[in-house]
């Protein structure tokens, strides 16, 4: 990168390696749902189709409770080829997949997919991030990038309030990563209980700004699973859901809250010594 970043601004920010290696992925998943469809039975799937609503998702759970019982293996690695897709690549609506598998599964069997289904798209998005986001970034906020992580050098993030947007997201969160290094876990923990941050944005932030792959992977794996029990557990009684708000009333995110408190806790009570 020369200069201010002009140079990289003027072109593609994806070296051709790069297209090819999430072409890759894309195509992995594209012919991994196709093997799936391939080994189902004739039939009308026209049914098939991501939820975008509740009414949707009832439809969808109605027509894949006869399949689930009659071919619950091809059922399963679908399910698990488009939650991981949609993960992998930011899609919205994966709070629907949650509450499906609520209603095909069960709670336990269904908060077991969920968290293994979630942990292993967020896995995936933070490879992609760490193999694509960085070029990226660096492309369409060159300048700014570079200010922030001299912010981010100097421990401080009191100038990175004045921008909106991401940008300032991701200022706030790398500092935060600087600063707690060695709680870095506890805090990660604590992001993944909460609402604090989205969690498409930690996904792929999260390797931009040097967080290791085993503590992303932990935090992630242990963090989702109230967040998970919630959501499941009401995918059973799908129909006394009015709308995707019903799903985190106040008590439920109190809790979270709670829960995330506590896993932060050590880090506080450590730095106070």
């Amino acid at each position: 990168m020369k200069g201010k970043g002009g140079d990289v601004g003027s072109r593609f920010p994806l070296s051709s390696r790069e297209v090819a290696a999430a072409s890759t992925v894309v195509l992995g998943f594209v012919l991994g749902l196709l093997g799936v469809y391939l080994t189902m039975p004739a039939s009308d799937y026209s049914f098939l189709k991501l939820p975008r609503t509740l009414e949707d998702l009832q439809i969808l759970r109605d027509h894949l409770e006869t399949y689930t019982s009659d071919y619950t293996a091809q059922v399963l690695v679908g399910y698990c080829m488009v939650y991981i897709f949609m993960q992998t690549f930011m899609i919205p609506g994966t709070v629907f997949m949650s509450l499906l598998a609520g209603a095909l599964f069960g709670v336990f069997k269904g908060v077991a997919l969920v968290v293994f289904t979630a942990t292993a798209g967020a896995s995936s998005c933070y490879f992609l991030s760490k193999l694509i986001g960085r070029p990226l970034v660096f492309s369409l906020w060159p300048d700014k990038l570079s200010f922030f992580q001299e912010q981010v050098n100097l421990n401080s993030c009191l100038t990175c309030v004045y921008f909106a947007g991401k940008m300032s997201e991701n200022c706030f969160f790398n500092s935060q990563v600087a600063r707690r290094r060695g709680g870095l876990l506890n805090y990660m923990l604590f992001l993944r209980l909460t609402p604090t941050l989205p969690n498409t944005f930690i996904n792929v932030a999260s390797p931009i700004v040097d967080v290791p792959y085993h503590i992303f992977f932990l935090a992630t794996l242990i963090g989702l699973v109230p967040a998970a029990y919630v959501t499941v557990k009401a995918g059973i009684a799908l129909g006394e859901l009015q709308s995707i708000g019903d799903l985190y009333d106040f008590n439920s995110i109190a809790t979270l809250f709670l829960i995330g408190i506590v896993s932060i806790t050590p880090t506080l009570i450590s730095k106070s010594k």
